[in-house]
């Protein structure tokens, strides 16, 4: 997608989809997804190619026909499909977006997105966490979640994108930020403690309606906003029984403005941090840097 000064599209320019194309054309790149029941499985060798087909700028306007754009472009079948399931005045299960993703012949994939608009950097005025634990949004979503076992595929699913960063309202920052007196543990910060408890309650509430076709991913920014020992990533683990995969977005410079790091140097900060939480697979769910002119 591209969005303000940003150009984060693969085919900015023929010599980006040209190095695109190139690389993915390698057999390392796997398309054929690998399943222990209905939960998704790393592959015996390589990494998943999949991706976010330019579903606009809600990151929720699904068809198939922009799946099979996306291949066309590149030259490569993805395995799963990434889209945002944006709650705004209600929370219902995105059932139109993922047999959109299913009638193309691939894994959807499901971030779950509590906010009432794209306002960033504060906190939503509805979806708090301290409401997502206190229960206020328990038959919604059991109903989310009995829409979703009824459908006799498996689901990739997220919830709080890049929770380590301060732009999105399910961040820790404005759910309690570093402060340990107002919630749960009094050794613990309130901010992460918070999205924890969050996490396993919309996990559970999955579970207690059958929804045994999820597969559930734990997804962080590579780089902690802001950058303290509070903010860290372990703080936020919701723990190994509650997690399948662990994701992480590494992006570049994302404005002509900004200094680049490669991906390499992003990773190699980052990795030791992920493998630390436990023994899960990890997927770089979001990556991209723009194209400078």
């Amino acid at each position: 997608e591209d969005f303000d000064n940003s150009r984060l599209t693969i085919n900015s320019s023929e010599a980006a989809l040209h190095a695109y194309r190139s690389g993915v054309a390698d057999s390392f790149f796997v398309t054929t997804p690998k399943w222990a029941g209905l939960k998704l499985m790393p592959p015996d060798t390589g990494v998943y190619h999949s991706a976010f087909p330019d579903f606009g700028g809600t990151e929720d306007v699904v068809t198939a026909d922009k799946i099979t754009a996306f291949e066309s472009l590149v030259g490569k079948a993805i395995v799963w499909a990434y889209f945002s399931d944006n709650w705004y005045d209600s929370l219902t299960f995105p059932a139109d977006a993922v047999q959109a993703i299913r009638a193309a012949g691939r894994v959807p994939f499901i971030r779950m997105m509590p906010r009432t608009n794209f306002d960033e950097g504060a906190p939503d005025p509805n979806y708090t966490l301290a409401r997502i634990i206190a229960g206020d949004f328990d038959t919604a979503l059991t109903s989310w979640a009995t829409k979703a076992a009824s459908l006799p595929f498996p689901i990739l699913v997220e919830f709080g994108t890049e929770v380590n960063g301060d732009w999105f309202p399910w961040s820790g920052v404005y759910n309690g930020a570093g402060l340990a007196a107002g919630y749960g543990s009094p050794a613990l910060p309130d901010g992460p403690e918070r999205f924890r408890d969050a996490y396993r309650h919309i996990v559970d509430n999955c579970r207690a309606a059958g929804a045994d076709n999820l597969t559930w991913f734990f997804h962080v920014n590579a780089d902690s906003a802001p950058d303290a020992d509070w903010n860290s990533i372990k703080n936020y683990y919701p723990g190994d029984d509650y997690v399948d995969w662990i994701g992480v977005s590494v992006y570049g410079a994302q404005t002509p403005d900004e200094d680049n790091r490669l991906f390499t140097e992003i990773m190699d900060a980052v990795y030791p941090q992920l493998t630390a939480l436990g023994d899960k697979p990890i997927a770089i769910l979001e990556f991209a840097v723009t194209e400078l002119d």
